[in-house]
C-alpha cells in the first residue's frame, strides 16, 4: 500500500506493519491505523508514528530508554487484555516528542506513553499515575544527566 504523507511524500507500507489503535489517540480518536516510520540501519532514536488513513497526521516518537534511565511503565490488566499481550517481550513503548523552534527545548511525554504489542500490531496511549514523569519532560536535560549517552 502506498501512503501519501505530508512529511515523507509517498511511502510504501506493508499491511502487516499497520498498528491498530482501537481508541485512536487523544484528540485523534477517529484515526485508528498507524505505521512506525524510520530509516533502516539508522541509529537515530527518533521515529514517526504516521497515520495510514490521514497523510497529514504524524507524531515524532522516541523510546524513552534512549534518554531516560530506569523509565518504568506498569501496564494494567485492562490494557493487557485490550492489546492481547501474552508476553511482555512483545511490548514496545514510545513517547510522543514535541520539537519547538528552539530544538534544545525538545520534550517527550513520559506521562502518557504509547504502548504497542508488536506481535499483534495493536496499540494505545495510557496515562501513568507515576509522579516521576510529566507531559513535557526535557530530553536534553535527561541526556546531560546520562552523560551525553
Amino acid at each position: 500500500m502506498i501512503l501519501e504523507t505530508k512529511h515523507f511524500g509517498n511511502v510504501e507500507i506493508k499491511e502487516e506493519d499497520i498498528i491498530t489503535f482501537e481508541r485512536g489517540l487523544p484528540g485523534f480518536e477517529d484515526i485508528k491505523r498507524y505505521a512506525v516510520l524510520h530509516k533502516v540501519d539508522d541509529d537515530n532514536p527518533f521515529k514517526w508514528l504516521q497515520s495510514v488513513d490521514n497523510g497529514s497526521v504524524a507524531f515524532v516518537i522516541v523510546s524513552p530508554q534512549a534518554f531516560k534511565d530506569h523509565y518504568e511503565v506498569k501496564i494494567d490488566d485492562a490494557v493487557t487484555a485490550e492489546l492481547e499481550i501474552d508476553d511482555l517481550s512483545d511490548v514496545v513503548v514510545y513517547s510522543i516528542v514535541t520539537i519547538p523552534e528552539e530544538i534544545s527545548q525538545m520534550t517527550a511525554n513520559l506521562k502518557a506513553p504509547i504502548i504497542i504489542n508488536a506481535k499483534k500490531n495493536k496499540g494505545c496511549q495510557i496515562l501513568l499515575e507515576d509522579e516521576r514523569y510529566n507531559f513535557k519532560h526535557s530530553i536534553v536535560e535527561e541526556l546531560r544527566k546520562m552523560g551525553g549517552k
